[in-house]
């Protein structure tokens, strides 16, 4: 079995025409053909029925053709990491990041690895944290960035990049609006507005109020950061979010708050797994993600 004879078949496969097939492949259909045949006679199955001028899977044509692509994915697969060992500054980098690093992490670090390393692409997949971890396990990204830093997972491993603190968003209108820092007993009146439950964010924010001597009121919550931000914009409640999401500015009609007691940390860092190596282009941004922020820290 070839190569060229399962690229063959696919492309008839999909088109359900031998000329059409040839034409787009720019080889003669004599040869399509021959090669087609010469398959079907190792396999001992008929692939192919004729409909008409057309042609058509056969039942066991269909199962096949979905593990020819399997198989051809797979080749195409293996030749991108050679090129990226050949060249690992011209390869393709799988990154997973969560909604709370959307907004200035993700952006500082992608733009400073851009700016050295010019010719990499990119393939960024946003997601919850228990689905970047689950997706770094068993290869669907690379690497991801994750917060706060997993501790409790034997397949991965975790750099932790810096810690960051959690801050109150408050409708303008409130009474503590005016406040440099609070405690975060004094928003135990208070309506808030969350992630669902299930969500690290939520988690961290429910264990911080317990912490300070009460359980939230939480009467909404949003999946992403940006209808958390809205909804406290309308004044429905108010938040706790990683400073991180408020970076430079605040959303429209609110303020950010920090909280001095208790204290309400995250890590933040970048996730590997531990039974899969890293391809040479994800290697080279694994390395230059943790003197990047290692560089930053030395400064802050």
């Amino acid at each position: 079995m070839e190569l060229r004879q399962l690229i063959y078949f696919i492309e008839v496969a999909e088109r359900e025409h031998v000329t059409a097939a040839a034409d787009h492949l720019h080889v003669a259909q004599s040869a399509i053909s021959l090669q087609i045949s010469k398959l079907e006679a190792e396999l001992g199955v008929s692939l192919f029925e004729r409909v008409g001028r057309n042609v058509k899977l056969t039942q066991i044509g269909k199962i096949f053709l979905i593990h020819a692509k399997t198989a051809i994915k797979a080749v195409d697969y293996a030749k991108e990491k050679v090129d990226e060992y050949l060249d690992p500054e011209n390869g393709t980098i799988k990154i997973g990041y969560p909604t709370s690093l959307a907004n200035h992490t993700l952006p500082t670090v992608i733009s400073a690895f851009k700016a050295k390393y010019q010719n990499v692409s990119y393939h960024l997949r946003q997601g919850s944290y228990a689905l970047l971890i689950d997706s770094v396990k068993n290869g669907d990204i690379g690497l991801a960035l994750l917060g706060p830093v997993p501790t409790n997972e034997p397949d991965i491993k975790a750099d932790i990049l810096f810690s960051e603190s959690f801050s109150a968003l408050v409708p303008d209108s409130h009474p503590l609006a005016e406040k440099k820092s609070l405690s975060l007993s004094e928003l135990r009146n208070d309506d808030f507005v969350l992630f669902p439950k299930g969500y690290v964010l939520q988690k961290i924010a429910v264990e911080a109020c317990l912490q300070a001597g009460f359980a939230p009121n939480i009467i909404a919550e949003g999946e992403d950061m940006d209808a958390i931000k809205g909804l406290v914009s309308a004044g429905i409640g108010m938040s706790i979010l990683p400073d991180g999401t408020l970076y430079e500015t605040t959303p429209r009609f609110t303020v950010k708050i920090p909280i001095d007691t208790p204290q309400v940390q995250r890590t933040v860092g970048i996730i590997t797994s531990k039974n899969r190596s890293l391809a040479p282009t994800e290697q080279v941004f694994y390395q230059f993600v943790k003197e990047f922020f290692s560089l930053l820290e030395h400064y802050r």
